[in-house]
């Protein structure tokens, strides 16, 4: 029973996945952390000017809330929404 799970999955698209959430752990989801960090340092520097202009929603969408949901709620190897 267990081997007819297997045969559908080539040794080929197992080790891209593989290839791909290692990837994700290694590079993207670090990078992403510090992006998420940075643009909330930056977020917060411009608040102000921000307040001013109305825009503040679109600010911490572009440099918080889009670089968070890039971290912590992106499936491990999906990198579609990176895009």
């Amino acid at each position: 029973m267990a081997l007819m799970c297997w045969g559908g999955t080539t040794t080929t698209r197992a080790s891209e996945d593989a290839l791909m959430v290692t990837g994700d752990v290694v590079i993207a989801r670090p990078a992403c952390l510090l992006a998420t960090l940075v643009g909330t340092v930056i977020f917060v520097v411009a608040l102000p000017i921000a307040a001013t202009s109305g825009s503040v929603h679109d600010t911490a969408d572009a440099l918080v809330k889009q670089p968070a949901a890039a971290t912590f709620t992106r499936p491990l190897g999906d990198f579609s929404s990176l895009r």
